[in-house]
């Protein structure tokens, strides 16, 4: 055995004595063992700055008077079942301690996920203004309204939902730049009213390699109301308010559980693409924390056989099944879907309209909606919803298609992340935040505009 080893052997048992002398009140024998530890630390924290294992005449006395000391605790009667005992119960205290840290710090982070960047705000408030101060903007952005490309089912058209516009940026950017023929691309631009402005400044004040870009107001749906959409109405209602926007410590439900996205329309307009591109036969739908990395446009020779999604599937592990995401307690679920079903996801999707509008998707969307008013089918978010209205109508697609997880999995296979068509940030850590993951951000970073003035003066990074 090294010397190294047998000191640290020995400083652990001198550790656990000096808890148990404490717990006796015996002050001396403490101090004279923590004394002796502090020597301890000293020694080692000497070697590691000469970057060599501690020397025989620097650990032999050390050794020799710690030995002496646990002789010491071991005549007053601390014996190994006492100090057994004594450790247990410090050990059960620190795992309480420790548990609660972990919970604090899933808060916290959660938060810093939520919080919108001071550079992103930068921009954002940048580009609002340039949209109300220039009206040859708004001008230009009502003749894209007329626009025929909109409609013209021979092109390749592709949706977002978004508010934030440097996110939406990265995924148009990096899919023409990546796209064979980037002017046959129709990208559909869903957002807010406090972001329409900005997102119409950024994407028609500079140029994505010839693609049409059409931004679109969601609060100008006037056939969203919530007699027909019972989302509107579960979003509103004041016990949804406070579930996902009051204190995340007031519930024993995990933190993401609580994430105030889920109460964002954007997030669940997704089920309405139909119905807000009535003229369109087939789209694929693109979340805002994907890369784009190879050419898309075959996605639309795909064929679905009949079905009405297009997913990679993510049961490659056991626990991406139906029974995770629904409550099969509940007979309603039960009794119509397998438990052991693969699960799929959201993020890049190839949609057949005709499909959907045939088989009424929608509706059966609106069905389990109306059912999770308590939230007692589901937890959160949209893809439960989604694995119930697309049961029996999705088609796998190749894993190369879509890989997930940069935005909280650090041991991503690199081989699996090149293949990757498209490679999504879901998690907590997205690459526009501070938590991202530093071996990921370049693949997000490469497709930031840094030559634009606004991206230097509000420091996106």
């Amino acid at each position: 055995m090294s010397y190294s080893r047998q000191l640290a052997e020995q400083m652990i048992l001198a550790k656990a004595y000096l808890t148990v002398a404490k717990e006796h009140n015996n002050l001396h024998l403490a101090w004279e063992l923590s004394s002796k530890i502090r020597r301890c630390q000293l020694a080692f924290s000497k070697a590691a700055m000469r970057g060599e294992p501690i020397k025989l005449e620097a650990a032999e006395p050390l050794i020799e008077s710690l030995s002496s000391l646990i002789f010491k605790a071991q005549d007053m009667h601390y014996d190994i079942a006492t100090t057994i005992m004594t450790m247990r119960s410090h050990i059960q205290a620190l795992e309480e301690r420790a548990n609660a840290a972990l919970a604090q710090s899933a808060v916290f982070g959660q938060l810093a996920a939520e919080a919108l960047p001071k550079s992103l705000h930068c921009l954002s408030v940048k580009l609002s203004l340039d949209w109300l101060k220039k009206l040859p903007l708004q001008k230009l952005a009502d003749n894209t309204r007329n626009y025929p490309q909109i409609v013209d089912n021979n092109l390749h058209h592709f949706c977002i939902f978004s508010d934030n516009v440097l996110a939406t940026s990265v995924v148009v950017n990096s899919t023409v730049s990546n796209a064979n023929h980037p002017r046959q691309i129709v990208f559909h631009i869903h957002t807010n009213g406090v972001n329409y402005g900005a997102m119409q400044a950024w994407f028609l004040s500079n140029d994505f390699k010839g693609s049409t870009i059409i931004v679109q107001n969601i609060e100008e749906f006037s056939w969203l109301t919530s007699s027909y959409a019972p989302i509107l109405r579960q979003l509103s209602d004041a016990d949804s308010q406070a579930y996902y926007l009051g204190n995340p410590q007031d519930t024993k439900d995990e933190p993401k559980l609580r994430n105030s996205k889920y109460i964002s329309l954007l997030n669940y307009l997704r089920f309405y693409i139909p119905e807000i591109h009535p003229q369109l036969e087939k789209v694929v739908f693109l979340d805002d924390d994907v890369v784009v990395q190879k050419d898309l446009t075959s996605l639309f020779s795909i064929d679905l056989h009949g079905n009405v999604n297009g997913a990679v599937e993510t049961c490659l592990e056991a626990f991406h099944r139906y029974y995770k995401y629904l409550n099969f307690s509940n007979p309603d679920i039960s009794s119509k879907f397998d438990p052991q079903a693969c699960a799929w996801a959201f993020g890049m999707n190839v949609f057949d309209l005709v499909a959907w509008r045939r088989a009424n998707v929608t509706a059966r969307y609106h069905y389990w909606q109306e059912r999770n008013s308590e939230r007692t089918l589901w937890k959160l978010g949209t893809l439960p919803p989604g694995l119930l209205a697309f049961y029996g109508l999705t088609e796998p697609l190749d894993r190369r298609w879509h890989v997930l997880g940069l935005g909280y999995d650090a041991n991503l296979d690199d081989r699996l992340i090149e293949s990757a068509a498209v490679i999504h940030f879901n998690g907590n850590m997205k690459p526009w935040l501070k938590l991202a993951l530093g071996r990921y951000k370049p693949r997000w970073d490469r497709y930031l505009n840094r030559h634009h003035p606004y991206i230097r003066d509000c420091a996106v990074s």
